[in-house]
């Protein structure tokens, strides 16, 4: 009897040939046909499992969240139940930037998929929001436990906001200067400083 296809092993073969394809040549190199060569099934395997270009996109820019979020996952369970704030916030902040050839890869990816939302017309931004509103959450209720109820709220989001855009702008400048990955522990020793301890 022949196996059942695995549909969501196809769907992860097609969006990791998307990802390694856009890593290449960018967002508009990736097409249906030019991802289903790189995947090894039919173009019409693609629009199958996705239906329009925007559709893998989207699906692709899930994939690269999904996994830097697994990651993540696993360092955060790694600290333990006893970790305080800081070390939560100092973990995040540590995922977030490209450290290795995997993150360094996602990294790439979406700045790229953030370039499109900008200048293209298959992504909007409201696509891509939901990964820096929920960094943007979990920093917020790290903060809130270290300054207590009295804290203001509104100072206590926009310095989670803050601490996101830090980070953003950090990982974009690893990107560029590898100098600067040397530096990354220090630089989020000296966020953490500034802003989870004040």
């Amino acid at each position: 009897m022949p196996r059942l296809a695995d549909h969501e092993e196809r769907r992860r073969s097609i969006t990791g040939a998307a990802r390694r394809v856009i890593a290449r040549g960018g967002l508009d190199a990736a097409t249906f046909q030019s991802v289903a060569a790189e995947a090894g099934v039919s173009v019409r395997s693609v629009q199958y499992y996705f239906g329009t270009k925007r559709e893998f996109l989207l699906a692709t820019h899930r994939a690269v969240v999904a996994d830097s979020g697994a990651r993540l996952h696993r360092a955060l369970t790694a600290l333990g139940p006893e970790a305080g704030p800081r070390d939560i916030v100092r973990t995040v902040l540590m995922g977030l930037l490209p450290l290795d050839d995997a993150s360094r890869q996602d990294a790439v990816l979406l700045g790229i998929f953030h370039a499109a939302t900008l200048t293209g017309p298959d992504l909007e931004s409201a696509d891509t929001a939901d990964t820096p509103n929920y960094i943007v959450d979990a920093v917020a209720t790290q903060l809130r436990q270290l300054r207590g109820p009295a804290a203001a709220e509104p100072t206590i989001r926009a310095d989670a906001e803050v601490v996101l855009l830090t980070i953003a702008g950090l990982a974009q400048g690893m990107l560029t200067d590898h100098g600067m990955a040397a530096r990354a522990p220090q630089l989020v020793e000296h966020l953490l400083d500034r802003v989870v301890d004040a």
